[in-house]
């Protein structure tokens, strides 16, 4: 089978603690992306999805115009290696009931980001099936 490296894809971005949710929403738009991970002091401590900007952004009457990320992003980042095996990886997501993952190298620097749209092409159907029903279940 494939490992991470193969299946990913490579350049993904990240952003600081401090960037607006207005920043973030553009970046999306901009890259057609739905998640942004989070960086700080040279060290992922984050994520912020669509869905956590629409969830979290929007509650309680706040101020959008003054939130950044780390107001509204996930905290505790879950990631893969690039030399890890496609299963070992779809796995972790299954269990996670996660869509994303940032991708690191040996150097501990993020190289990229594993889809479930990544795996659709590059991992056996009947596992990127199992995968997608996973993460899509109720939770």
């Amino acid at each position: 089978m494939t490992d991470v490296r193969q299946a990913m894809h490579e350049g993904a971005d990240w952003c600081p603690p401090t960037a607006s949710v207005r920043e973030l929403s553009k970046l999306m738009r901009e890259k057609d992306i739905g998640a942004i991970p989070i960086g700080e002091n040279d060290r992922l401590i984050g994520m912020v999805t669509d869905r956590d900007i629409a969830c979290r952004a929007f509650e309680d009457g706040k101020d959008i115009s003054s939130l950044t990320a780390r107001d509204v992003m996930s905290e505790g980042i879950l990631y893969c290696k690039d030399d890890q095996s496609l299963e070992a990886a779809i796995k972790m997501m299954e269990k996670k009931k996660i869509r994303r993952l940032p991708v690191i190298d040996s150097n501990k620097r993020m190289v990229g980001m594993l889809t479930l749209g990544d795996l659709s092409q590059a991992a056996p159907r009947e596992l990127a099936g199992e995968l997608a029903s996973a993460v899509s279940a109720h939770h």
